[in-house]
């Protein structure tokens, strides 16, 4: 085993933002948003059309080096292949953006028990197995940060989604644990926790788009206020009043009756929830 990092005074020269699902999305508007400020990216999803459609409309308007990673970040093994590739292009990573992540809505007996363990893989093991393996590098160079893409779900138990809830609230809780533990080495670690979004989270989760109180915000604002409160050097940033609004309400009622609410909420229409009667 390694000796532990110490703090150093050494200076890094910049690197590249690694963004994962940046095909589209949050993850293609981080990437407009960090071009605009001249960072160097690395683009990783599962479509190289959609990533290689980006690299063309942003490479003409700026002079960065952009790389398109083509790779299934569900799958087991992932974030190591990555990190592998990553090496062999030279690519040193100073802003990990682990944004690729989806939900999925129904009765948690009945849906997919594999698609539900790919849930898991890609919203915690990967983002915590990149972080793991691109941290370090960080703390050496004492610069560079982490942006993990949580939501307004991690605050509270959320029926009809409990395994995607279950997952943000990990990416939440080890989100600000990790950044009080790097602070001292220069690095920053934010949760950014967006409610309702206009983008295919809905379709490939099967969400009603209705089930989102005070509607959707767009992803750009989203970004903007996640690299504004990483820049403040936040560890936790929940985007729009209206959700910061109820993420605090939550705080005065029991957890049972957020359930409670949030099942009447996210219930599938139509759905027979086991409480009628048999006469």
């Amino acid at each position: 085993m390694s000796a532990p990092l110490s703090p150093s005074s050494a200076n890094s020269p910049a690197g590249s933002a690694l963004i994962t699902g940046a095909s589209s999305g949050i993850g293609a508007c981080f990437a407009r948003a960090l071009a605009v400020r001249g960072r160097n990216l690395a683009l990783v999803a599962r479509s190289k059309d959609k990533l290689e459609a980006l690299k063309s409309e942003l490479a003409p308007g700026h002079s960065l080096r952009i790389e398109v990673i083509e790779q299934d970040l569900s799958l087991e093994g992932a974030a190591q292949r990555l990190a592998t590739a990553l090496d062999e292009r030279g690519i040193a990573v100073d802003l990990l953006v682990n944004n690729a992540g989806f939900g999925a809505h129904g009765q948690f007996w009945k849906l997919p028990l594999d698609r539900q363990a790919e849930m898991l893989r890609l919203n915690i093991a990967t983002l915590t197995e990149l972080t793991y393996l691109l941290l370090p590098a960080m703390l050496e160079r004492r610069g560079g940060g982490v942006i993990n893409i949580s939501s307004t779900a991690s605050f509270q138990p959320v029926p009809y989604s409990s395994v995607y809830a279950a997952t943000k609230a990990y990416v939440t809780s080890f989100s600000m644990g990790l950044a009080e533990e790097v602070r001292g080495y220069g690095v920053k670690v934010l949760a950014l926790c967006p409610g309702g979004t206009a983008t295919n989270f809905f379709e490939a989760g099967k969400f009603s788009k209705t089930d989102f109180p005070g509607g959707l915000a767009s992803p750009e604002d989203v970004v903007e206020a996640g690299l504004r409160a990483f820049d403040g050097g936040r560890s936790v940033a929940i985007t729009g009043f209206i959700n910061q609004a109820m993420v605090f309400a939550e705080r005065l009622v029991s957890r049972r009756f957020t359930a409670v609410q949030a099942g009447r909420t996210f219930r599938p229409k139509g759905l027979d929830d086991g409480t009628r009667s048999n006469e």
